[in-house]
């Protein structure tokens, strides 16, 4: 437990550091290391990543780093997007999604790791396109049970044109959002399949967390962000590399 613990701080942590990143650390923490059925994992994940990104949004939010028409152009039609890939979720098994999780894992890292622009184009992304957007990513979200915050800052930043703090902020509002319309829709899920949240897993995992999106929130204004960056996408790496192997050395 008390590496799972560990595990809770860095998905904080990567919330506070980089607005993203949480989910894709809470699924392979709760089905590793608390042997915990994908589906289950999936849908605490959602739970936990919403409340953590919640409460570390609020400081942001205090500094006004956080961009409102970006939160209800991308977010509401996220929350819908996340409802609809929960339902879709229903069609495969546990162990696709996370191999579908561990491909996602990979095209994060790619988005981490490359080169932010040093001044974006100061423009305002047109509303229809930060909709699609935002039901693109909250399709993601719902099926695969990531917040889709390494979706949402890049596009934020690159697309939007945000500061880096300004996108990070936004990112957090979003992933709420969305978190907790794809968690609803898994809270009906779950029965079906003999399982049901454990909630206090979940309430010690937000309140470590929170902890530790506080800590990264103080940090990201400190630390190089682009070295950040890559270091996370190497670990993202890694951990969908390992959640590779370890589905397909489980088949027959």
């Amino acid at each position: 437990m008390s590496l799972a613990l560990l595990g809770a701080l860095l998905i904080g942590l990567s919330l506070g550091l980089l607005g993203s990143g949480g989910s894709i650390l809470t699924v392979p923490v709760l089905v590793y290391l608390l042997g915990e059925a994908p589906k289950q994992a999936i849908a605490e994940s959602l739970l936990i990543v919403g409340g953590i990104a919640l409460l570390g949004a609020l400081p942001y939010a205090l500094r006004g780093l956080v961009d409102g028409r970006n939160v209800l152009l991308f977010g509401l039609p996220g929350m819908a997007g996340t409802y609809l890939g929960a339902w879709l979720s229903r069609f495969v098994t546990g162990e696709v999604q996370l191999l579908a999780f561990a491909s996602v894992m990979l095209l994060a890292a790619y988005f981490m790791a490359r080169p932010a622009p040093l001044r974006p184009k100061a423009h305002k992304r047109q509303a229809w396109k930060i909709v699609l957007d935002g039901v693109f990513v909250g399709a993601l979200t719902g099926f695969v049970g990531v917040g889709g915050g390494f979706l949402i800052v890049p596009a934020l930043v690159l697309l939007g044109g945000l500061p880096m703090h300004l996108a990070i902020g936004t990112s957090l509002f979003v992933i709420a959002l969305k978190s907790f319309a794809g968690f609803y829709k898994y809270l009906h899920l779950l029965p079906a399949y003999g399982l049901s949240v454990n909630y206090a897993v979940v309430g010690l995992f937000v309140l470590v967390g929170t902890l530790g999106s506080f800590l990264g929130g103080r940090l990201a204004v400190r630390l190089p962000q682009e070295g950040l960056k890559r270091g996370f996408a190497l670990f993202l790496v890694v951990m969908g590399v390992f959640i590779l192997a370890q589905n397909l050395a489980s088949r027959p």
